[in-house]
This record gives structure tokens, sequence and C-alpha cells, in this order.
């Protein structure tokens, strides 16, 4: 999407950052975030990486916690693979 190129632009470098900071907070939304403008979650990842945080995690409980460990393991798999790449 063009969107994703124009969104370093359309948002200052210190709106971005305190935007991306906030959703690592768990204090703004994946969706708050889209609607100021990250086209997609791969630029939320990457802008993360960028200043040295990570994304927040959902708790470990609940009905659908065998499928988050399920979705994080299988994650962690396809990212070694990568770094072996």
């Amino acid at each position: 999407m063009e969107q994703t190129k124009a969104t370093g632009e359309a948002l200052g470098t210190q709106e971005r950052e305190e935007l991306l900071r906030g959703y690592a907070s768990g204090t703004i939304s994946w969706r708050e975030l889209r609607q100021r403008g990250f086209a997609d979650y791969v630029e939320v990842l990457a802008g993360l990486g960028e200043i040295g945080l990570r994304p927040p995690m959902a708790p470990m409980e609940g009905p659908s916690r065998n499928a988050r460990e399920r979705g994080r393991a299988l994650l962690r798999r396809l990212l070694r693979e990568a770094a072996k790449s």
C-alpha cells in the first residue's frame, strides 16, 4: 500500500515515537494506530524495533491461551528458520 510509505511523512518523528511507545505500554490500541496513519502491523513492528521496544503481550490467561501459545511457538520457529537463511 502507498500509505505505508507516506506514514513517516504524515506523522512527525516525535509523534510517531510517542504513539509507538503508547502502544508498547498498552495505553494505545492497534486500532488507534491505524486511525492515526499506520498502514499495517509490519510497520508498527518495524517502528517498535527502531526505538528498541517490543509489542505488548496479551495476558496468558483466558479461553484462548492455547491458541496464543501455539501462535508464539509458530512465530519462534519461523524466526529461527528465517535467521538461518
